[in-house]
C-alpha cells in the first residue's frame, strides 16, 4: 500500500568532460560519481557541480586518440584509494586517486568485453574478447581462466530416476497433442542484441552469472559459476532471451528479460538455471529494448532500463521505470522518460551501493541526475463519519484506491481504479478533514487530474470500478473535474521537474521543482484554471536554500513546514503577498533542525505548541529538535493520537492531548504496564497504513504485502468515551461487546449522564439480552480508575460521596426505566434488575413471578414458567428453593420446587408438617430451618409462654440475648430471665463488670456481687453491700479484702479510702498511703486523727527513705543514659565507615568477624534474621501490646549485634520516657521534704532531678536522627568491596523491618508544662 515517491532531484549539467560519456559508478567514501568515456575518466561531484578530476587515458595509449575506444568496466576500489578500468583492447588500469598515477596492472591480448568485481571486492573477473573467464585477486593475481561456453550442464546437474515416460504423463490443456510435439530449436538473440558478455554477482559474492551469446545456436544462455570458477548450472533454453542480467542481492533470484509473441516480460531464474516467476512490461512486442536491469541494494526496487527500437530513422526514447512487488504482484511505482533528445539519452544507470533508495543517471550530453527515493503512504486524512479513509496506490498507468471504511480488501485487489493516458508518479489526497476523499494526480508528462466526490460525472470518466457483469460496489467514487497540464521550461530536460505535489486549498497547490542553482529549490503555486485542458505556468513563490525533501501542511493552521536536505525546517509563508520562508522555530526560539533528514514529516500540536514530526530512514523520530524515538518503523496522525509501529512489533497508540515533549519521550522509552492501553504486540515489520475515521480499525500491512486490522485499545476507548459523551449508547454497546471492553465503562464513564439518560439508554439498547448482558457484567469496581484509566474522565462530584453502592444504584434506575417504558416486555431484566444487587431481592424476584402465574395462561409475554426458567439460570435452585421458602407462600415454594431437581419425597413431607402448624410458629420454624434466627426469635416470641423455654434455648445457643431483651417488656419475669442468662453468659466469657451491670439490673445482686468483686470495682461491690443490707462486721470485712486486692494492684489510694471509712482502721490507711508515696492524704489523715506520733515514727523515715532512693535511681539512669549514648554514637559511626565501604573486612557482627571468610559472615547475618523471624511465629496469638514486646526482644544490646543501634535507641526512649513521668511524684516528694526541714535533702534531689533532665533535653537530637537524614542507599562503586556492600544492604534491610514501630524513631515528647521545681530550693 505504499508508494515510490520522490525526496528530491539534483541535475547537474554544466560540468562537460572529454567525448562521450560509456559507464559509471559512484565513490562511496565522498558521494561523487565516476564517469567513463571514450578520452577517458572524470570524477564528478553533484552537490557543487564541479568535476574534481580529469583523467586522459588517450596521453598514455590506453585508449585511441581518435575516441574510438571504450572503457568497458570502471569500479571505486576503496581499500586502495583507487579506481580501476577496463578497455575494450584489453587493459585492466589501476588510477591512484591520491596522487592521479596511471598503472597498467593486466593486460589481455583478445580484448576485454566486461569487468566486474565480487561485492566484497576480493575478486575481479574478466570476460575476453576469446570468450574465457579469467577470475583474479584484487591484487591482480590470476587465479584460473576456463572458457565459457561449456558442454556441461554443471556441477548442479539434475537427477532423472527413470519414472515415466513423456508419453505417459499428464499435459494438461495441451492435449495428448504435446506428446508428440517435437522441441523447436531456440531462435538465435535478438537483432538489437548488442551481443555483449553481462556479469552480475549475488550479494554474499559466493556466485556469479554470465550471460553470453552461444557460438552455436546464437542464442543467449545464463551460466552460474562459483568463486573457485566452478560451472553450477546452465539455465535452460528460454526462446526470445535478452542482453539485460541482475541477481537481486538477497540472493533469491536472478532477473532478465525475455520477448515473447506477444509480450515483453521481466523473467527471473533460480541459480539452478529454471525460470521461477515472470511479469509483463507495459509495452508491446518489438516496441522496446531493455538495455539494462538493476536491483537497488536492499532488493526492494528493480530499474528497468528501456529504449525505442528504432525504426524509420526516428531517434529512440529513453525510459527508467522502477518496479517493486507486493503480495506477489508486480508495481510499476515510476516512470521516467528522458526523451528521444540525443543529449539525453541515457548512458548508464546505477544504484548507489550506501543509500539503497539513490539512482544515479547519466546522459549522453553529460548531463547527470541523482534520484533519491523514499516509501509514502498516500491516504486521506479526514475524520469526518462521510470519510472512507481512502489508500492509493500507483501501478503505472493507474491508480489503485481502497476504501478501508467499506472493506479490507488486500492488495493487488483494490475497492476501484483510474486509468490515465500516462503513467503515474505522483499522487496527492485534499489536505482539508472535510474534503480528504478528492485527490489529485500527477503524471510523468506533468499532466495534473483533479478528482472530486459528489459532482456531476464527465462524459468520458477515466475512473474504471472493478468487478464483472452484474456486480457494484457500493461505495462512492469521485469523478474527473479538472483536467491541465504544467509548464516545464524547454531548457530542461530533467524528468520529474515538478514532484511534491500538496493541495492546500480548493483552488491552490503547492509543488517543488530545482531552482537554477542546484543549491537552492524553488516553491511554485498552481491556481486551478477554469477550463480543461490548459497548459499552465505555475507561479514562483519562495526561493529556499537548500534542496527540499518533504513537505506538509496543517489544514487547522494553515501552516506549511519544509524541510531541506540537511535537515533544516522552515516555515513558509504561502497566504502572504510575497511568500518565502523563515526557519522553523521552538518554544524557547531555537531553530529546528534533524540532526538526520527525515523522509516523512507531519505538522501538530502538542501542549498548545505547533511542532513538526519526523522519522528518519534509521528509524528515529524527531519531534522539533528532540529525538523521542529511535526504534519507529511507521507513525500515523489520527485526531489527537499518534499511532506507532516499533521494531520491537508494537503498536503504540499515544494521546497527545494534554501532555508535553517530556511526557511524550517518558512514554516511548518505557516499557508496557499490565493495564497500558497505549501499546499492544502487533506481527513483525507490521507498518500503519491507515485508520478508518469514527471507528476503531487501524489498518498495518505486514512486509509480504498482506493486511491486517486491529483495534487498538487507546483508539477503542476514545470512540467509546466520544459516542458516550454524545448519548449513543448502542454504538458504544455494539463496540464494547465486541471488542469485549467491560461493560461497566458505560457507567462509570460519567454515571450522572448516565442516570440522566438512563430512559435513552434502555430505549436505544431495546434488546432484553443486552440489558441482562449489562447487568450482570456490573460489579463495585471503577473501571476508569483501574482497568480503563484516562487523564479526561472525571468522575460526577455528586456521586463521589454517595453511600449507596453502584450496583444497587444502577439496578433500580433500570429497573424504573423499564418499568416505565414496558413491564412487560423488558420482565425479565426487570428480574435480573432485582438478582443483581448486592444485597439480590429474590424473594421480590419470586413474588414477581407468582403475581405473573396467578394472571393466567394468557399472559404469555413472557409467560411464567420462562421467567422461572429464567430466574434458575441465574440462582442457584437449592438457593431459590430457600428464599421461596422464606416467603412463607407455599404456592411459590411448590412453583419453584416443580422447576427443581428435587424429589417430591424430600420437600412435601416438610411442607404438609408446616401447613399444620399455627402461623407464628410455622414461621418460626421455617426461619429456623433457613437459620435466620433472629427472625425465628420474633415470631417464637409471638407463640406464647409455653414456647418461652424454647425460646430461652434458642437466645442461648444462637447469643440472641441483645434481640430478645428487645421482644419483651421491661419488668416481665421472661425479661428478667433472659437478663439472667445473659449475665451467666459474660461471667462465662470473663467479662465481670458488664455481668455485674446485667445482674445488678435484673435483681440478682449476689451474682452482682461476685461479678463486681472479680473484677475489683471497689464501688459497685460496696453498692451492692448496702443493697444486700451488710452489717457492719461483715461489711468491714469485705472492705479489708478489696482492699487487698487493690494494693496487689498498686490502687494504694482507694485502698486507704475503703480502710479508713469502712473499715475504720485509719492507721493501716496511713500505712498504705505512705507505701504508695501519697504525702499529702497521708498528713490529711494524720491531722484529722491527731496521731502526730506517727510523723516521727513513720513519715519522716519513709520520706528521707523515698529521697534516698530517688537520688540512687537517678544516678543510675543517668549512668546507663551516658553509657547508652556514648555507645550509639560509636556504632552509628561504625556502621557508616562499613556503608562507605571504609571497613571491608569488618562486618556488624562484633569484634570476632574477622575470623570469618565473607560468606561466613553473611551466612552469619542471614541465620540472625532467621532466627528472629522464626522466634516472632510463635507468638502471633498474642495481644498487640505483647507482640510489641515481643517484637522488641530481637532489638538485643549486646556490642556487635545487628540491631545494636536500634536496642540502643529503643533503651534510651525507654529512660527519657521514665524519667519524665517521674514530674508530679519528685514535685510531690520535694514539698515534704521543704515541709520538714530537709532542705538540703530537697535541694540535691530537684538539682539532680534537673540536671538529667537538662541532659536528657540535649541528647534528644543526638539520639533521634530523622529518617531522611539517614542515608539508606546501599553503596556500590569501584571502591566497594563484598563486605561493604553487604553490610550496606544489611543496614538497610534492618531499618526498613522496624519502621513500622514508629516509637523507636520519634523522639519522646517530653511534658515540660508540669511544674515541678520548688523556686525556693534555687
Amino acid at each position: 500500500m505504499r508508494n515510490l515517491k520522490l525526496l528530491n532531484t539534483l541535475q547537474c549539467k554544466s560540468a562537460q568532460g572529454m567525448g562521450i560519456p560509456q559507464c559509471s559508478c559512484v565513490r562511496t567514501d565522498t558521494g561523487t560519481v565516476f564517469i567513463g568515456s571514450n578520452y577517458g575518466f572524470v570524477e564528478l561531484d553533484p552537490n557543487t557541480e564541479q568535476i574534481l578530476t580529469d583523467v586522459s587515458l588517450t596521453s598514455e595509449s590506453y585508449l585511441p586518440e581518435d575516441g574510438s575506444g571504450q572503457v568497458v568496466g570502471i569500479q571505486d576500489v576503496p581499500d586502495q584509494q583507487s579506481l580501476c578500468l577496463a578497455t575494450a583492447t584489453g587493459d585492466v588500469i589501476l588510477c591512484n586517486l591520491n596522487t592521479g598515477q596511471l598503472e597498467c596492472v593486466g593486460s589481455v591480448d583478445s580484448g576485454i568485453a566486461a569487468m566486474s568485481w565480487s561485492p566484497d571486492q576480493e575478486l575481479v573477473l574478466l570476460v575476453t574478447g576469446q570468450q574465457t573467464l579469467i577470475l583474479m585477486t584484487k591484487d591482480f593475481e590470476p587465479i584460473s581462466e576456463i572458457p565459457i561456453h561449456q558442454e556441461d550442464f554443471g556441477e548442479g546437474k539434475f537427477i532423472t530416476v527413470g519414472w515415466g515416460k513423456k508419453e505417459t504423463q499428464f499435459h494438461g490443456s495441451e492435449g495428448k497433442q504435446a506428446a508428440q510435439r517435437k522441441v523447436l530449436s531456440v531462435q538465435p538473440a535478438l537483432p538489437w542484441d548488442d551481443q555483449k558478455a553481462r556479469i552480475t554477482w549475488r550479494g554474499d559474492g559466493q556466485l556469479f552469472a554470465v550471460s553470453t551469446v552461444c557460438p552455436q545456436t546464437g542464442s543467449r544462455k545464463i551460466r552460474v559459476w562459483n568463486r573457485e570458477l566452478s560451472l553450477q548450472s546452465t539455465s535452460e533454453p528460454v526462446d526470445g532471451l535478452e542482453q539485460s542480467l541482475c541477481w537481486k542481492p538477497s540472493g533469491s533470484l536472478i532477473a532478465s528479460t525475455q520477448s515473447k509473441p506477444n509480450k515483453h516480460d521481466v523473467i527471473f531464474f533460480e541459480k539452478n538455471g529454471l525460470v521461477h516467476g515472470e511479469f509483463t512490461l507495459p509495452f508491446g512486442k518489438g516496441e522496446v529494448q531493455v538495455k539494462e536491469l538493476l536491483w537497488n541494494s536492499d532488493s526492494t526496487v528493480l530499474a528497468v532500463w528501456l529504449q525505442d527500437i528504432e525504426k524509420d530513422g526516428t531517434q529512440p526514447h529513453t525510459y527508467v521505470q522502477l518496479w517493486v512487488v507486493g503480495n506477489y504482484h508486480w508495481y510499476l511505482k515510476q516512470y521516467l522518460h528522458f526523451g528521444n533528445n540525443e543529449d539525453s539519452k541515457v548512458v548508464s544507470l546505477t544504484w548507489d551501493p550506501e543509500i539503497s533508495y539513490r539512482l544515479h543517471v547519466v546522459c549522453v550530453g553529460w548531463q547527470y541526475f541523482q534520484y533519491d527515493w523514499c516509501w509514502n503512504t498516500d491516504r486521506s486524512s479526514g475524520q469526518s463519519p462521510g470519510s472512507q479513509a481512502d489508500v492509493a496506490v500507483i501501478d503505472g498507468d493507474k491508480v489503485l484506491v481502497t476504501s478501508f471504511a467499506q472493506s479490507v480488501v488486500p492488495p493487488p485487489m483494490y475497492t476501484f481504479h483510474m486509468q490515465f493516458p500516462h503513467a503515474v508518479n505522483e499522487v496527492s489526497f485534499h489536505t482539508d478533514p472535510e474534503k480528504s476523499r478528492d485527490l489529485a494526480v500527477l503524471d510523468n508528462g506533468d499532466a495534473v487530474y483533479i478528482f472530486k466526490y459528489g459532482v456531476d460525472a464527465a462524459k468520458e470518466s477515466v475512473v474504471k470500478i472493478v468487478g464483472g457483469n452484474g456486480f457494484k460496489v457500493s461505495t462512492s467514487t469521485p469523478v474527473l473535474e479538472k483536467e491541465f497540464r504544467l509548464h516545464v521550461p524547454s531548457d530542461n530536460l530533467q524528468p520529474l521537474y515538478f514532484h511534491h505535489l500538496t493541495w492546500v486549498t480548493d483552488d491552490t497547490f503547492l509543488i517543488i521543482s530545482q531552482s537554477k542553482s542546484s543549491s537552492q529549490s524553488a516553491v511554485y503555486h498552481i491556481t486551478i484554471p477554469s477550463e480543461n485542458g490548459q497548459i499552465i505556468n505555475p507561479r514562483q513563490g519562495g526561493i529556499v536554500n537548500g534542496r527540499i525533501i518533504t513537505m506538509c501542511y496543517s489544514t487547522k493552521t494553515k501552516t506549511c513546514a519544509l524541510q531541506t536536505a540537511d535537515g533544516q525546517v522552515w516555515k513558509y509563508f504561502w497566504e502572504s503577498q510575497t511568500p518565502g520562508p523563515e526557519p522553523w522555530k521552538d518554544d524557547i526560539g531555537q531553530d529546528v533542525k534533524f540532526n538526520q533528514p527525515c523522509i516523512q514529516t507531519e505538522i501538530t500540536t502538542i501542549d498548545g505548541e505547533e511542532v513538526v514530526l519526523g522519522i528518519t530512514e534509521r528509524s528515529r523520530l524527531f519531534i522539533n529538535n528532540l529525538v523521542v524515538a529511535t526504534n519507529i518503523t511507521s507513525f500515523a496522525i489520527y485526531d489527537d493520537f499518534l499511532l506507532l509501529t516499533t521494531h520491537s512489533h508494537t503498536c503504540r497508540c499515544v494521546s497527545l492531548k494534554e501532555t508535553s515533549l517530556k511526557a511524550l519521550e517518558t512514554i516511548l522509552s518505557n516499557t508496557s504496564t499490565s493495564n497500558d492501553e497505549t501499546i499492544r504486540k502487533v506481527e513483525r515489520g507490521s507498518r500503519v497504513v491507515t485508520v478508518v475515521p469514527q471507528d476503531t480499525k487501524v489498518i498495518l500491512q505486514m512486509p509480504r504485502g498482506n493486511l491486517e486490522t486491529i483495534h487498538h485499545r487507546a483508539l477503542v476507548l476514545a470512540q467509546i468515551r466520544k459516542w458516550l459523551d454524545s448519548l449513543q449508547f448502542k454504538g458504544a454497546f455494539e463496540c464494547m461487546r465486541k471488542l469485549r471492553i467491560n461493560l461497566n465503562l458505560i457507567y462509570d464513564h460519567n454515571p450522572k449522564v448516565f442516570l440522566d439518560n438512563v430512559d435513552t439508554f434502555v430505549k436505544q439498547i431495546d434488546s432484553v439480552n443486552y440489558i441482562n448482558l449489562f447487568l450482570t457484567e456490573l460489579k463495585e469496581e471503577d473501571v476508569t480508575k483501574t482497568m480503563y484509566p484516562s487523564h479526561t474522565a472525571t468522575p460526577s462530584p455528586s456521586l463521589q460521596t454517595s453511600t449507596a453502592k453502584k450496583i444497587d444504584v444502577v439496578c433500580d434506575a433500570i429497573r424504573g426505566a423499564m418499568e416505565k417504558l414496558n413491564p412487560q416486555k423488558y420482565f425479565l431484566s426487570i428480574l435480573t434488575s432485582y438478582v443483581r444487587k448486592t444485597t439480590p431481592e429474590l424473594e421480590t424476584a419470586l413474588q414477581k413471578v407468582h403475581e405473573l402465574r396467578g394472571k393466567g395462561l394468557n399472559f404469555v409475554n413472557p409467560p411464567s414458567k420462562e421467567a422461572l426458567k429464567y430466574l434458575l439460570f441465574l440462582v442457584d435452585v437449592n438457593e431459590l428453593y430457600d428464599y421461596s421458602l422464606g416467603t412463607y407462600d407455599f404456592d411459590l415454594v411448590i412453583m419453584v420446587a416443580e422447576k427443581s431437581q428435587k424429589d417430591p419425597k424430600e420437600y412435601l413431607p416438610f411442607l404438609n408438617t408446616l401447613r399444620k402448624m399455627e402461623s407464628n410458629y410455622q414461621r418460626y420454624t421455617i426461619d429456623k430451618h433457613l437459620k435466620r434466627y433472629k427472625k425465628a426469635l420474633g415470631h417464637l416470641s409471638k407463640c406464647g409462654p409455653e414456647h418461652f423455654v424454647e425460646f430461652l434455648n434458642l437466645v442461648k445457643d444462637q447469643n440472641l440475648y441483645t434481640e430478645a431483651l428487645k421482644l419483651y417488656p421491661v419488668g416481665s419475669t421472661e425479661y428478667k430471665s433472659i437478663n439472667d442468662a445473659y449475665g451467666d453468659h459474660l461471667y462465662s466469657k470473663h467479662q465481670y463488670e458488664q455481668a455485674g451491670l446485667i445482674f445488678a439490673r435484673c435483681g440478682s445482686l449476689e451474682k452482682a456481687l461476685e461479678a463486681f468483686v472479680a473484677c475489683s470495682s471497689w464501688q459497685q461491690i460496696l453498692c451492692i453491700a448496702s443493697q444486700l443490707q451488710y452489717s457492719e462486721d461483715k461489711m468491714a470485712s469485705l472492705a479489708r479484702s478489696v482492699a487487698g486486692k487493690l494494693v496487689e494492684k498498686r490502687m494504694h489510694e482507694n485502698a486507704a479510702l475503703l480502710l479508713e471509712q469502712y473499715a475504720e482502721d485509719y492507721e493501716e490507711a496511713i500505712l498504705l498511703l505512705l507505701e504508695g508515696s501519697f504525702w499529702e492524704e497521708a498528713l490529711r489523715l494524720i491531722h484529722k486523727y491527731k496521731r502526730l506520733d506517727i510523723l516521727e515514727t513513720n513519715v519522716k523515715p519513709a520520706i528521707t527513705e523515698a529521697q534516698k532512693n530517688h537520688m540512687i535511681f537517678l544516678d543510675s539512669q543517668k549512668t546507663t543514659f551516658a553509657r547508652h549514648k556514648q555507645r550509639l554514637s560509636v556504632v552509628r559511626e561504625l556502621k557508616e565507615k562499613a556503608r562507605q565501604g571504609l571497613l571491608d573486612d569488618e562486618m556488624p557482627g562484633g569484634p570476632e568477624s574477622d575470623l570469618f571468610s565473607d560468606t561466613s559472615s553473611i551466612m552469619t547475618t542471614s541465620e540472625m534474621s532467621g532466627k528472629y523471624s522464626h522466634s516472632n511465629s510463635r507468638i502471633s496469638s498474642r495481644t498487640s501490646k505483647n507482640r510489641r514486646k515481643a517484637e522488641r526482644k530481637k532489638h538485643s544490646l549486646k556490642e556487635g549485634s545487628p540491631l545494636e543501634d536500634v536496642a540502643l535507641v529503643e533503651a534510651l526512649g525507654e529512660i527519657v520516657r521514665t524519667v519524665d513521668k517521674m514530674r508530679t511524684e519528685v514535685n510531690s516528694l520535694l514539698k515534704v521534704l521543704v515541709l520538714f526541714g530537709y532542705d538540703t535533702e530537697a535541694r540535691q534531689l530537684q538539682k539532680a532531678y534537673h540536671e538529667f533532665l537538662q541532659f536528657i533535653e540535649v541528647s534528644i537530637s543526638e539520639i533521634w536522627i530523622p529518617l531522611d537524614q539517614s542515608n539508606t542507599t546501599p553503596v556500590l562503586g569501584p571502591h566497594s568491596t563484598a563486605n561493604s556492600i553487604m553490610t550496606s544492604y544489611q543496614q538497610q534491610k534492618n531499618i526498613k523491618s522496624t519502621e513500622q514501630d514508629s516509637e523507636l524513631f520519634t523522639a519522646p515528647k517530653l511534658c515540660k508544662a508540669t511544674q515541678w521545681k520548688l523556686e525556693l530550693l534555687d
